[in-house]
């Protein structure tokens, strides 16, 4: 389409008057994660009964002569803007049933090539929804989806079934801002669009211990497969997010793999596996560039991490567990990584003892396997390696590679602490403790055989931005 070009699109959808009478109905759906912080969940409902007329309405657009092109795994057939549905884009006007509504209404197109939805230039507040199967939400740039910071704008739901109690209270927790449960070919995706947790006021109740609930995370699909998430700014969630090629600034650690805790993630018995972690720079003064745990009861392996930077942060890729999570952390890579004044380059620990009540198992003991670290570039560090394992139950193959650490003005006098771990080293200055054996010139494994992301073939998708002629 030439630039100066107009055409006339136009575009059905259904419109549905009510009278609304609101019935809580609570519909279990239970779910699970496959990569970091993307987390089990169980669905609460609003059912609206109604006396409906619906119809079938087309709108004359006429096309501005921008065409937005974009690259997804699928490209959709039926397209509509959130304003087709009455969302208002003032920052103001809660859009929270205008969400709900319009990937309702698209939903029926799932089997006819799918849908998009296009969330055009302002700000648009709402709460908790959840998406469908091939369903594209395109954020055009100058759109803002802002979160409500109206707790009724997400419904609570229960605890995830591998965690047993709520991570933030006792209870449950609050739907995430965007959700879904069992879905297939979904993209999340925009020229620069922005999601806003406006997250403020949750972190605050947190900090405050005023939460009886677990606060709603950002973008949550669950027991989900085809997923893309790409092109978009993400900030200030309430809780956990999700990543890759990213700038994180954090309190805690910017990354997180978890799977489970303590007897409730060894019944689930889902493991987290197949993620790969790249191009992440970090600054978390107070915790670790990646973190393996320490709820891991259901498992956690086949990770790998490479590209990775980090900035005044405590430590690089950290395994933390205790007794009562049983399962496992093996199989993990890490390759590349650019540290600049940190605490600690290598740091592990079997001491964490947090449990969500007192019905764990002390004698349900993690296995710690196969942790290989190559390419590993640090200067301004305090400490080279705090490494400890569980009296008993050593953590075991440690691979280290490549490894050159420079020391901060005032480096701790000893370097390497190394308890109840095992494993070997090639390369690698400071030298490290004796449990850490050099085996002279070797090269720590790194897996070759591309990740599934590696094949992904993509599409060009494209929209055309309208002008409604009612």
């Amino acid at each position: 389409m030439r630039l100066d070009q107009q055409s006339t699109i136009s575009t059905c959808f259904i419109t549905t008057n009510h009278i609304y009478t609101i019935l809580p109905l609570t519909i279990f759906r239970l779910t699970y994660p496959h990569i970091s912080h993307l987390q089990n969940s169980i669905t609460t409902l609003l059912i609206f009964v109604s006396i409906t007329v619906s119809t079938v309405n087309c709108r004359r657009h006429v096309s501005d002569g921008s065409d937005v092109t974009y690259a997804a795994i699928n490209c959709r057939k039926h397209t509509a803007f959130l304003t087709d549905f009455g969302g208002v884009g003032d920052g103001k006007t809660s859009n929270t049933a205008v969400f709900r509504s319009a990937i309702q209404n698209l939903s029926q197109f799932e089997n006819d090539g799918g849908s998009q939805l296009i969330v055009p230039p302002g700000k648009w507040l709402t709460g908790s929804f959840n998406l469908t199967s091939h369903f594209t939400l395109f954020i055009q740039f100058g759109a803002v989806v802002l979160a409500s910071q109206d707790e009724g704008e997400y419904p609570l739901i229960e605890p995830l079934p591998s965690y047993g109690a709520g991570r933030d209270g006792p209870g449950g927790r609050f739907s995430s801002l965007i959700g879904g449960s069992h879905l297939t070919d979904v993209v999340i995706t925009g020229d620069n669009g922005t999601i806003d947790g406006q997250g403020s006021i949750w972190w605050d109740k947190f900090h405050q211990k005023k939460l009886k609930n677990t606060r709603p995370y950002l973008i949550e699909p669950m027991y989900s497969n085809q997923i893309q998430i790409s092109n978009l700014t993400l900030v200030n969630s309430p809780s956990w997010f999700v990543h890759p090629d990213v700038f994180i600034v954090s309190g805690d650690d910017c990354i997180a793999v978890k799977s489970g805790w303590d007897e409730y993630g060894i019944k689930f018995g889902m493991p987290t596996e197949q993620a790969i972690i790249r191009r992440l720079t970090c600054i978390s003064p107070d915790s670790a560039v990646i973190a393996l745990g320490s709820e891991m009861s259901g498992g956690i392996k086949n990770i790998r991490a490479e590209d990775i930077t980090a900035i005044n942060s405590e430590s690089g890729v950290r395994i933390k567990t205790g007794p009562g999570r049983g399962a496992y952390v093996t199989d993990i890579f890490v390759d590349k990584m650019t540290l600049h004044t940190m605490k600690y380059v290598f740091w592990t620990t079997g001491a964490y003892g947090q449990h969500p009540d007192p019905g764990y198992d002390p004698k349900a003991l993690p296995k710690i396997d196969r942790i290989n670290y190559r390419n590993v570039v640090a200067d301004d560090v305090q400490m080279a390696g705090n490494m400890g394992g569980i009296e008993g139950d050593p953590f075991t193959g440690f691979c280290l590679s490549n490894v050159t650490i420079g020391l901060s003005d005032k480096p701790k006098k000893v370097q390497w602490n190394c308890t109840d771990v095992s494993g070997v080293s090639s390369n690698v200055t400071p030298e490290p403790c004796d449990a850490l054996v050099d085996k002279g010139s070797i090269e720590c494994e790194y897996p070759s055989d591309p990740v599934p992301i590696d094949t992904v073939q993509m599409q060009t998708c494209s929209f055309s931005t309208q002008k409604v002629l009612m």
